[in-house]
């Protein structure tokens, strides 16, 4: 059985800078995967090279089967590859409902006339809320986005990632600029979503990367250092040298 996502000699350099060396990755199906570095490690590089930001110098990208390497970043979202970005991207005077509901329009090609004729989107409505239930977002859902606290908003960047009814979805610093009272909350909603679903997200916070992945990726230098499960890469020297500080977790 294919992999969900893999990579195979991905390469890439910005004039003398090396960013990515030879890049094998494998994500399996339903897997959650953390991946680690330290600053400039690589990590948002991959994420781009992954999602069509950035194009390799060499190397090949395949969802499934499928070679996408030359496809744009928006033919591999319609082909189920979707990311958040680091920062928030909402539209602050949409709730939170108006929002994903505007996000599943658009997957169906029909975003163009949501306001005109919106109570013929009822089923467009019902998955939009359907997603915001599953990431607790229910009682929170006709609230202005601006509105909402900071850990919510992040909630909702993903809620509009699940719109487009992802394969494999990519976070970037999901809790990145979350107060860290929120942040479990985040991860555990996070935890809950499909296991059919893939997901990779890089994050800084070593309790929440060993309390919720199942296996971590650490990158150092452009170039992966060690894939292993939270419980390999505790006990593994060179992780600690270079990025954990000597600290072993449970």
């Amino acid at each position: 059985m294919s992999s969900a996502l893999s990579t195979k000699g991905l390469q890439k350099r910005f004039g003398s800078l090396v960013v990515a060396q030879d890049i094998a990755i494998e994500l399996p199906h339903g897997v959650r995967y953390a991946l680690i570095g330290p600053n400039g490690a690589g990590k948002t590089t991959l994420i781009n090279l992954l999602t069509g930001m950035v194009r390799p110098d060499a190397g090949s990208i395949l969802l499934g089967d499928a070679d996408i390497t030359a496809l744009s970043a928006q033919t591999r979202v319609k082909r189920g590859l979707v990311r958040t970005f680091q920062i928030n991207t909402l539209f602050p005077q949409l709730n939170a409902l108006e929002s994903v509901t505007l996000a599943v329009l658009e997957r169906e090609g029909t975003s163009g006339i949501w306001w005109r004729r919106l109570p013929v989107h009822r089923d467009a409505i019902d998955e939009a809320f359907g997603i915001l239930r599953s990431l607790g977002l229910a009682d929170q859902c006709h609230r202005p986005t601006r509105e909402m606290a900071y850990g919510e908003q992040r909630l909702v960047e993903i809620a509009l990632a699940l719109a487009t009814k992802p394969r494999v979805l990519l976070l970037d610093e999901p809790a990145a600029g979350v107060p860290k009272e929120e942040s479990a909350g985040l991860f555990t909603a996070i935890a809950g979503l499909s296991d059919a679903l893939t997901i990779l997200f890089i994050e800084h916070d070593m309790d929440v990367v060993f309390r919720f992945a199942s296996r971590i990726i650490v990158m150092v230098s452009g170039r992966i250092l060690v894939e292993g499960t939270p419980a390999e890469i505790a006990v593994d020297p060179r992780v600690r040298e270079v990025y954990l500080g000597g600290v072993q977790h449970d």
